[in-house]
């Protein structure tokens, strides 16, 4: 507990505190559902696998192993917004799957976050490093969770909060 004058705890440089400890996010498509993980520090992103989506039980099983192995704090999902902000039936089929997926690491939290442009940004990218649409399309999934989880531990890393909105359990 801090005392009069004693300013709160925050990062070396006197920012806002950042949690410690590593995070998963997943970028939810109806064929594919990228995952990337960051370190413990939340520096860095890296992409894990991409899961094949169709199958959504068989999914669920690969994220809840997944996050078994990588024991992180939070898991973050990207929630597809309109350029303008607004859901629309893509949006309500991934709060749907975080939902389920949120009963299903309990206790680890899972929060929404804005995805906007994260794959159009993954496959510029792609395109960018000279990777061929066909092969492409087996890692932009993966890129545009990296992208998500970057953005995420950036916004943290910015308010010393939580990213996004939590996904409460429902059972």
């Amino acid at each position: 507990m801090n005392g009069p004058g004693i300013p709160p705890a925050g990062d070396e440089a006197g920012g806002p505190a950042m949690r410690r400890g590593r995070r998963l996010a997943v970028d939810v498509g109806d064929a594919r559902i990228g995952v990337a993980s960051c370190d413990p520090d939340g520096i860095l992103a890296t992409p894990v696998e991409t899961v094949p989506g169709r199958d959504v039980p068989a999914a669920h099983r690969r994220l809840r192993l997944l996050v078994g192995e990588y024991e992180p704090i939070e898991v973050v999902v990207g929630l597809p917004r309109s350029l303008k902000g607004g859901e629309g039936p893509a949006a309500a089929k991934v709060r749907g799957f975080a939902q389920e997926l949120a009963r299903g690491i309990a206790p680890v939290p899972v929060r929404l976050v804005d995805e906007r442009m994260t794959t159009v940004t993954a496959s510029q990218g792609l395109r960018a490093s000279g990777v061929k649409s066909k092969k492409g399309r087996s890692v932009i999934d993966q890129v545009a969770a990296v992208i998500i989880l970057q953005q995420a531990l950036e916004s943290e890393r910015v308010s010393g909060r939580p990213p996004g909105e939590g996904v409460e359990v429902v059972i």
